[in-house]
């Protein structure tokens, strides 16, 4: 590419929302110029890492209000652009080209393949397909207005500045960018940038020795919060993990970093029975298993191993069901809802991971994905103060600004 060219649209990060942008704005401005820059050696990196390498491209969710329930930061905005372009699109933009989906019973979609490679070689096909310069080992240093209100781009290992007419960053996490700089010259709102999406590293004799052991579903929540998640839960051998906890570490993000990811936090081992419910299947053991130890006999889906660390640790040794009496009858109950375990920092879910915090979302217009005070920047995916749960919706999420961001580009034009 020639230093003295200039492109209709520079998109910044090679990852999915970079690459669904310079896509959709080939197809809906064709013959018009852009190009993909990527800082690294490889494009679509998280992508070939998420879902263990099957890639959880969006979720089965068609309703635009429920689907954006699952994002805590974005919501509202998210609520909207979802009414132009949400699953159902994602499948049939796919479809058309190539590649089937297929949903699961928790609602998360995979290509047939179960391999993200496919969705790579998707993409990688059609951006040569359409004539879509891929630049790698591209770093975006510095982004300045230029006379006649197109931007200058400086790269860390190219000579010239570059030209462009709009430029969209879809960078992923900003946090560490070299651009933070230049958007704060350029009045560019950021809110804070914080992880989420993350395992929480605990350390307690009840889960030593249970790595890998999962439990269906429980009830999670942060002490002095309401906010009760669910969904299953894995014991590793930093702590806990799961869909639960990844959940949780979403919605509780700017708390727990508040807290340098120290915390106490709350299991409910048995959330689909009340307390009333335990109280009164505690009595029914009681009856009909009196001379077994209660030890060895879990209260479903609890599993065995884990059952037995509870009982453990509610004091009740080798007690018979026979043998319990209330107080001790009472500690269990405890333990089995309202379990408290001390968080001592995170561990990163590679897969899943995830920032919460970027381009503040009031300095955007999400009809068009435009910075309200920069005309001509546009911004998608991750680099927003935009994140959702675990289970394709961040992925869905950069679809549907990338898709917005490339229609308005193009009808700009």
């Amino acid at each position: 590419m020639a230093s003295e060219d200039v492109l209709d649209l520079a998109v910044i990060g090679g990852g999915a929302s970079g690459f669904f942008t310079a896509l959709r704005y080939a197809e809906l401005a064709p013959g018009k110029r852009v190009a993909i820059f990527e800082k690294g050696g490889q494009f679509l990196q998280k992508v070939r890492i998420s879902g263990g390498g099957r890639c959880n491209v969006t979720h089965g969710c068609f309703d635009p209000g429920e689907l954006a329930k699952n994002y805590p930061r974005g919501a509202r905005e998210l609520r909207a652009a979802f009414h132009r372009f949400q699953p159902r699109d994602t499948v049939e933009w796919f479809a058309a080209r190539g590649v089937t989906l297929k949903t699961e019973a928790d609602g998360r979609m995979f290509p047939v393949t179960d391999s993200s490679e496919t969705i790579i070689n998707c993409f990688l096909h059609h951006a040569r397909e359409s004539g879509v310069p891929l630049l790698q080992q591209h770093a975006l240093s510095a982004v300045e207005r230029a006379d006649g209100g197109e931007f200058l781009l400086t790269f860390d290992k190219r000579a010239e500045p570059l030209r462009a007419r709009a430029v969209c960053l879809a960078t992923g996490s900003l946090k560490g960018s070299s651009l933070l700089d230049s958007l704060r010259a350029l009045d560019q709102k950021l809110e804070p940038l914080v992880p989420s999406l993350f395992a929480f590293n605990v350390s307690d004799e009840r889960l030593e020795g249970l790595s890998g052991l999962a439990h269906p579903r429980v009830g999670v929540w942060r002490e002095g919060s309401k906010a009760v998640q669910h969904g299953p839960l894995l014991i590793t051998h930093r702590g806990v993990s799961g869909p639960a906890i990844l959940r949780l570490s979403a919605w509780e993000a700017r708390e727990m970093a508040a807290s340098q990811h120290h915390f106490a936090f709350r299991v409910d081992w048995l959330p689909e029975l009340t307390s009333e419910g335990i109280q009164a299947l505690l009595l029914e053991n009681r009856a009909v298993h009196g001379a077994k130890q209660v030890r060895n006999v879990p209260i479903a889906p609890i599993p065995r191993r884990l059952w037995e660390r509870l009982v453990s640790a509610s004091g009740i040794g080798e007690l018979t069901w026979g043998q319990l009496g209330k107080p001790a009858a009472r500690a269990l109950l405890d333990m089995l809802k309202t379990c408290r375990f001390e968080a001592a920092g995170k561990t990163t879910n590679k897969d899943e991971f995830v920032t919460c915090g970027g381009i503040e979302r009031a300095s955007v217009d999400f009809r068009t994905m435009e910075s309200r005070v920069t005309p001509g920047l546009y911004f998608v995916g991750e680099a927003l103060d935009v994140d959702g749960i675990t289970g394709g919706f961040n992925f869905q999420a950069a679809w549907t600004t990338a898709h917005i961001a490339a229609r308005a580009v193009a009808d700009r034009v």
